[in-house]
C-alpha cells in the first residue's frame, strides 16, 4: 500500500464517522421526531435546521462533499477489494463484503433520497411546509415503503460495523476482547437505530401528514 493511499483510506474512514456518521445520526433523530411528537414536532425540528446561519453552506462543505469523498472512495474500495468469504468463512469476513456491498446500496439509497427532498427544498419545489406530504406521499406507496427499508438497513449496518472497523483502525479497539465487545455494541447500535428509522416511517405514513392547515410556525 502506497502513503497516498493509507491517508486516502484514514480520510475515507474519518470522514465516515466526522461529519458522515454523526449526519445519519441527527437525520434519525429528525425524522424520529415524526414519531414522537407528529408533524408539528417533525416541522419545528426541520425549521430549526434550516433556520441555522449559512445552512446551505454548512451542508455542502459539512456533508455532501465529504459524503461524496467517502462514497466515491468507498466504492473505489468494494470495486478493488479481494472478498475471501468463500474460503475463509469467519464472522469478520463476512462484515467486511456486507460492509462493501451495504455501501453500494446506501450509496444508492443516499442520492436517490437526496434528489427526492433536499434537493427538492433548495430547488424551492418543495417547503418545510410540504416536506410532511411528500414523505407521506413515498411512505405510502408499498414499493417506495420497501425500498427505504431495504435503503435505512443498508445504511445503518454500514454506519455500525464501519464503527467497529474504525475503532480498530485508529487503534482504539486492540484487543480479541475489546473488539469482541465492540461487536455487541455496535450491533445493538444497529439494531437501535433501524428500529427508529423504521418507526419514522411508518408515522409519515399516518394520514394527518397530509394536512398542514394546522401546522405552526415559530
Amino acid at each position: 500500500m502506497s502513503v497516498n493511499s493509507y491517508y486516502y483510506r484514514k480520510l475515507h474512514s474519518l470522514l465516515g464517522v466526522i461529519p458522515v456518521g454523526l449526519f445519519l445520526i441527527e437525520h434519525l433523530l429528525t425524522n424520529y421526531t415524526a414519531f414522537k411528537e407528529g408533524q408539528q414536532g417533525f416541522v419545528d425540528q426541520v425549521q430549526w435546521i434550516h433556520s441555522l446561519p449559512l445552512v446551505l453552506g454548512l451542508e455542502i462543505f459539512f456533508i455532501w462533499l465529504p459524503l461524496l469523498y467517502h462514497a466515491v472512495y468507498g466504492l473505489y474500495v468494494a470495486y478493488t477489494a479481494r472478498n475471501n468469504t468463500s474460503n475463509f468463512g469467519y464472522f469478520r469476513n463476512w462484515m467486511f463484503r456486507l460492509q462493501r456491498f451495504t455501501g453500494v446500496i446506501t450509496f444508492l439509497f443516499v442520492a436517490w433520497h437526496f434528489f427526492n427532498t433536499r434537493f427538492q427544498v433548495t430547488l424551492g419545489h418543495v417547503t418545510e411546509t410540504t416536506l410532511g406530504p411528500l414523505m407521506h406521499g413515498i411512505a405510502t406507496q408499498p414499493v417506495y415503503f420497501a425500498l427505504y427499508v431495504i435503503g435505512v438497513i443498508a445504511a445503518t449496518f454500514h454506519f455500525s460495523n464501519g464503527m467497529w472497523s474504525f475503532l480498530v483502525s485508529w487503534g482504539v479497539t486492540v484487543g480479541p476482547r475489546a473488539q469482541r465487545v465492540s461487536t455487541y455494541v455496535w450491533m445493538a447500535v444497529f439494531v437501535i437505530m433501524t428500529i427508529m428509522f423504521i418507526l419514522s416511517l411508518t408515522a409519515f405514513t399516518d394520514p394527518s401528514f397530509q394536512d398542514t392547515s394546522n401546522i405552526k410556525f415559530k
